[in-house]
């Protein structure tokens, strides 16, 4: 059986056209039957369908396990529950991320089964990975310098995004800029955060330090730091992060986990 959060807290989803929430509801229930899957399928599962001339971007989250079943029913608020509510956040501080419609979340007995986080899709440019994979992308540069303006906006917000990664920020070119919007929502804090906690989370965005090179030095600028500490201290974690995920990926591969 689904549940349905309150209309209280369900607006977005509530002030759409009664035809409009039957055809999402619907595309939810036939998920596996129906719409476009969107990339790559993971641990969940991305697709895209149309409905009356809007995208819309359904996420299927991957059944819990057992536990996690039961904490998501009882103990914790679902990854979808956290990604659309996160999402109403975020827009209320201005910033980037996907239009919010809904979340749906399937019990039984036990806990958690399935859940869903509806979005309006956004279309972009290039996620944070093409600037990684093409040295040469046009005006990358300054689309670095950008991408540390914004992150410095999420920390001046007291928002710690947890998977601050490559494919985790889309980019699109408005007419004199650059617009970010944050997806895979569900790991963030809400806090006053210190200078070690704002550097660190640079740690996973990429490997090259060229680009931390530049990312550093605009993010010094924006909060009155010494440029070389700031660099040396995003490099410092930076590699260690590397470090951590090329053992976790050799462990792995050496006893033949999945990925």
């Amino acid at each position: 059986m689904a549940k349905f959060i309150p209309v209280k807290e369900h607006k977005e989803f509530q002030e759409l056209p009664q035809s409009f929430q039957n055809q999402i509801i619907q595309f939810v229930r036939h998920f596996d039957k129906e719409g476009t899957l969107f990339g790559k399928v993971a641990r969940n599962a991305i697709k895209i369908k149309d409905i009356e001339g809007v995208t819309v971007n359904v996420k299927a989250f991957k059944i819990p396990h057992l536990v996690n079943q039961f904490v998501y029913k009882y103990l914790r608020k679902s990854k979808a529950r956290r990604s659309f509510e996160n999402a109403k956040y975020l827009l209320e501080k201005g910033i980037g991320t996907p239009k919010p419609m809904a979340y749906f979340e399937y019990f039984n007995t036990i806990g958690l089964k399935k859940s869903y986080y509806i979005s309006i899709h956004q279309e972009c440019d290039l996620t944070f990975r093409e600037l990684i994979t093409n040295p040469d992308y046009p005006n990358r540069k300054f689309i670095l310098r950008s991408m540390a303006e914004f992150t410095f906006k999420l920390h001046e917000n007291n928002i710690l995004f947890k998977d601050h990664s490559p494919g985790n920020t889309l980019i699109k070119k408005s007419e004199n800029n650059y617009d970010f919007f944050l997806v895979d929502l569900n790991r963030m804090e809400f806090k006053l955060l210190s200078f070690e906690e704002r550097i660190k989370n640079f740690s996973r965005l990429t490997p090259k330090k060229e680009m931390i090179k530049v990312m550093s030095e605009r993010y010094a600028e924006l909060i009155d730091k010494n440029p070389d500490d700031v660099f040396n201290l995003m490099w410092q974690y930076t590699q260690a992060f590397q470090k951590k995920f090329h053992t976790k990926k050799r462990i792995k591969k050496k006893f033949g986990l999945k990925k």
